[in-house]
């Protein structure tokens, strides 16, 4: 059986440093893993329960917790806005906490990383997306982390899964998450 891991990307922009990252991560899963990118998290409209109503949940939120039920783990990739979570994730977060106690993320996995532009490559928006996907349940590896620092110099001419520090520690990345994923898909 396949462990399948979804990848949450806190970036809409298309050349974003954080979506390549992501694609570094599907390319280097290993056999037995599936890390699949989510696609449409710019659709998703704030969370707001007057609109989180069972049997007409707005279709691209509930596109997005039928992608994180189907996950055996979580994979996020952020940047740092103002020192902080992107929006769109902590959004994503939002839509899959509920129902309360019952939310997708409840006992998977979930590893953070990132990369940024500033010397420590996005800790803070990283630390609070792991505060935030525990609190809504899920089980964050505190121990598991990437932070890469300099994004805009350190790959502006090259792509990361074609630098081979940054391959060397994504793989690993990858290979617990997988082995963490596999414990929930094997229960």
């Amino acid at each position: 059986m396949s462990v399948r891991i979804l990848a949450l990307v806190g970036s809409l922009r298309a050349g974003s440093h954080n979506r390549q990252l992501a694609e570094a991560a599907a390319k280097l899963a290993p056999e037995g893993a599936q890390v699949e990118i989510y696609e449409g998290l710019a659709d998703v409209p704030f969370y707001n329960e007057d609109i989180d109503v069972p049997d007409n949940v707005p279709a691209a939120a509930a596109k997005l917790r039928e992608a994180a039920n189907a996950s055996d783990g979580f994979l996020f990739f952020s940047p740092e806005y103002n020192g902080t979570i992107p929006a769109v994730l902590k959004n994503a977060i939002d839509w899959l906490s509920r129902p309360y106690g019952a939310g997708a993320f409840t006992g998977k996995p979930v590893v953070v990383v990132g990369t940024a532009f500033g010397q420590y490559g996005g800790v803070w928006a990283q630390d609070d997306t792991r505060k935030a996907v525990a609190i809504a349940g899920g089980k964050v590896l505190e121990d598991v982390k990437l932070s890469v620092p300099g994004s805009v110099t350190r790959f502006a001419e090259i792509h990361p899964s074609d630098d081979a520090e940054i391959v060397e520690q994504l793989t690993e990345v990858v290979n617990r998450l997988h082995s963490h994923a596999g414990e929930v898909t094997a229960a």
